[in-house]
């Protein structure tokens, strides 16, 4: 009994002493940044600052297309869209909206499994005719509202490739100013409260460097090195870094 007694003791001790062992090394460890702080005359730390923005332009671009035999069918049922197309703006008051020059593309078999022939000496069996369609606008709801209305043209038997709105912000230049004061702020901050740690305080500002800025959607966190740009979302986060340091008193 007596034994197994001075087992449990012994092997207490032994917990303890590794206790008190870790709570000197991680002492030791807190107490050498500190001492790093304390001799150094210079302190770097990253600051971050955010901003959340709503789009101020939108870009809707479409394609229309007509496709025929010969040139001369094609021509004219892609002229009947472009009067409908037309019709459609008129009638909604779009008088910004761009339509490209006429594309042509001539229409050849596809090549058949056993079929090694040059495509180029192949036959045109048809021509396909294409316009784009643009509207640029600062009136984001007023460029959804064509976009969704569109469906009409739809109806109307005009083959319309929908390629979707681009939604810009156009005054980045102007929030990386404010950004860039907001996330060196906070890197003051995150240096005051590391400065004070070794008993120092901050003296000044020695440099700042911009990281690359990322404007994603609201709902989303991705980072690139080279930075993110989103322009499917109306509503959007610019996020910036700072790398700063300071001097110490």
């Amino acid at each position: 009994m007596q034994q197994n007694i001075n087992r449990f003791t012994f092997g207490g001790t032994l917990l303890g002493l590794g206790i008190a062992a870790g709570l000197i090394l991680s002492s030791m460890q807190v107490t050498k940044v500190w001492l790093h702080i304390a001799d150094s005359q210079v302190v770097t730390v990253t600051g971050a600052a955010r901003q959340d923005v709503v789009s101020n332009q939108a870009i809707w671009s479409a394609v229309y297309s007509a496709e025929a035999d010969n040139m001369q069918a094609a021509q004219q049922k892609l002229a009947d869209y472009t009067v409908q197309v037309n019709a459609f703006f008129k009638l909604h008051q779009i008088t910004n909206a761009e339509i490209s020059a006429i594309t042509i593309q001539r229409l050849k078999p596809q090549a058949g499994q056993n079929d090694y022939s040059d495509p180029a000496t192949k036959k045109t069996t048809g021509y396909r005719l294409l316009q784009s369609i643009r509207l640029e606008s600062g009136d984001v709801a007023s460029v959804m509202k064509v976009e969704q209305q569109s469906v009409e043209l739809v109806k109307q038997g005009v083959e319309l490739d929908d390629l979707g709105i681009q939604f810009n912000y156009t005054k980045t230049a102007e929030a990386k100013i404010e950004m860039l004061a907001d996330a060196t702020k906070d890197a003051r901050m995150r240096a005051e409260q590391i400065a004070s740690q070794g008993g120092r305080k901050i003296h000044a500002l020695k440099t700042a460097k911009m990281g690359v800025f990322q404007i994603t959607s609201r709902s989303s966190n991705e980072t690139s090195a080279e930075g993110m740009n989103d322009t499917t979302s109306k509503d959007k986060t610019i996020r910036a870094v700072v790398t700063a340091s300071f001097t110490l008193d």
